[in-house]
């Protein structure tokens, strides 16, 4: 007899085989009844989503009741490969990562380290913004709900695509990042200071982000296939691939995704990976409010209540009638989430968006409901279809045809970028030239807040040097008067801009502005936030 087997009687052995059935035919029940929960032909209704949307591949997890009814893949990882997706195929969640942020300082917050109403400085005292006051005021909440003042995504050509800066450098650069809005006033949703709060966790637990969400929320909630670190994504072996749409919908895969490098400064406002097995535990954690499948606590009920309580109002969304039902009401945004009323139900939601990927996680506490839908391809419409489509069985609204009414939102988003991208060709005036010799237009120019920025002669021709960001060099080409288009060599970034000079009265160069030429660049890429001005021009 081989090493290591056990000898079983025959009466054994069919006691055993009895026992392995029964558990197979039990498990099998079990799987069958929690489908039965779901709408009928979901399958199909995927599939079909992935046709119309052009999208390679998705992972799902459906959470009903305190139980998993669904966690599964469909399509593939990548375009031209036979590798299926599954419900471990890890994608980048991206802003999602924002509700774990929140969640790590609500529990620092439960144990006594801090309170959301601290002043941000009481634990970085290095930290300030560009109005004094708003720096005093600004509390640990604040950096979560997006009203400080700051302008739309401010800051974000300090983290995307890959920069030379660290985490900390950003945050203390924020100083230099212009407030458009009064305090409190409004809503613009920003990056830059969920890096903040990441500093505060470490500055409080002694903990890097990355360490006290592995080692205090994704540990202890059994989530071991989420990836704490974004730089670690590369490594994995099930990994879904980025695919990126032009302006006609077309979809390629973008691939030179890893070639930036894979930074981590930005993992506290979107730096976490994870896969449908994963995110059904975050779900069914946020929805039982805390207690963990072990049964204890990881945070408290009360938390989960602040968490989920709007703060900072959001404007209502022009919702056509081709999705109607789609409408919300008392949209706000809370922490680490966005919160408000479809179809008369409670909703916390928030998406997530990196290059080639697109995510949402949607909780319908009410009736403990909870869905997550990651994809490899930045059709946000696709998720949305799939994500109605199963509310409208739990809630048991009247069926709608979302294919349909998001196909057309989605042809109507890129006929949009058509017309505008047409619009700006038929305002130039191709006859105009440059007021200064090219050689005139060379030198260093300075932004407070991003810093240098070159422009060198190379073959006859203008160049662009971005000094912090390796993969923002490229070549200018005259447009028209004093505005050129840089376009950069690295062609997968997608945010070619408008690089305006604007002169003196003596004909010197006084300042730069950018703009993106395209719609469909970036929000991420704030070029427009630059201000630019010679270094030493003389």
């Amino acid at each position: 007899m081989m090493k290591g087997m056990i000898n079983l009687t025959g009466s054994t052995c069919r006691k055993v085989l009895v026992l392995c059935c029964l558990a197979v035919t039990c498990s099998a029940t079990a799987y069958a009844r929690q489908q039965a929960t779901l709408p009928p032909g979901l399958d199909a209704y995927i599939e079909k989503v992935l046709k119309v949307f052009h999208v390679p591949g998705l992972s799902i997890a459906v959470v009903k009741d305190g139980q998993v009814v669904l966690s599964k893949g469909y399509g593939i990882r990548k375009t031209g490969g036979g590798q299926r997706v599954d419900e471990h195929t890890l994608f980048p969640i991206a802003s999602n990562s924002k509700a774990f942020t929140a969640t790590a300082l609500g529990i620092l917050a439960e144990r006594g380290q801090l309170k959301w109403d601290d002043p941000v400085i009481d634990h970085l005292p290095w930290f300030r913004l560009s109005d004094p006051y708003v720096t005093r005021e600004l509390t640990i909440k604040d950096l979560l709900v997006h009203n400080s003042g700051l302008a739309p995504y401010a800051g974000d050509l300090m983290q995307f695509p890959v920069t030379t800066f660290t985490r900390r450098e950003i945050v203390e650069k924020i100083r230099h990042l212009p407030l458009v809005n009064s305090f409190r006033s409004a809503y613009a949703y920003d990056n830059v200071l969920y890096l903040a709060a990441g500093e505060v966790i470490k500055a409080v637990s002694g903990l890097e982000w990355e360490d006290f969400i592995r080692q205090e929320i994704l540990t202890p909630a059994g989530m071991r296939e989420t990836l704490h670190r974004f730089s670690l994504f590369q490594q994995e072996a099930n990994i879904a691939a980025s695919h990126i749409p032009d302006s006609k919908g077309n979809i390629s895969v973008l691939e030179t995704f890893f070639e930036e490098g894979m930074s981590d400064k930005s993992n506290p406002a979107g730096g976490i990976v994870s896969n449908a097995t994963d995110m059904a535990k975050w779900m069914l954690l946020q929805l039982d409010s805390g207690r963990m499948a072990t049964g204890k606590a990881l945070f408290k009920p009360a938390t989960t209540t602040l968490l989920w309580q709007g703060v900072n109002p959001m404007p209502e969304l022009n919702v056509p009638a081709w999705i109607a039902p789609a409408r919300t009401s008392l949209n706000a945004y809370a922490l680490g989430f966005r919160v408000y009323l479809n179809r008369g139900a409670k909703v916390v939601t928030h998406g997530g968006k990196l290059d080639g990927f697109v995510s949402c996680v949607m909780m319908f506490p009410e009736i403990n409901l909870g869905i997550t839908v990651l994809t490899n391809q930045e059709s946000g419409n696709a998720y949305n279809a799939i994500i109605q489509h199963i509310a409208d069985h739990y809630l048991k609204t009247a069926p709608f045809d979302w294919i349909a009414g998001y196909r057309k939102q989605e042809d109507a988003k890129f006929a949009r970028f058509s017309q505008l991208e047409q619009q700006a060709l038929g305002v130039r005036d191709a006859n105009s030239r440059p007021a200064l010799p090219l050689q005139k237009y060379c030198g260093t120019y300075r932004d407070p807040w991003y810093g240098d920025v070159v422009i060198t002669m190379k073959d006859g021709g203008l160049h662009m040097t971005f000094s912090h960001t390796p993969v923002f060099y490229g070549k200018l080409e005259h447009w028209q008067y004093e505005t050129f288009i840089v376009r950069w060599d690295h062609r997968e970034v997608r945010g070619d801009a408008f690089v305006t000079f604007s002169l003196t009265p003596e004909g010197k160069i006084d300042a730069v502005k950018m703009k993106a030429v395209s719609p469909l660049t970036d929000v991420s890429l704030d070029f427009h936030d630059l201000d630019l001005k010679p270094v030493n021009k003389k």
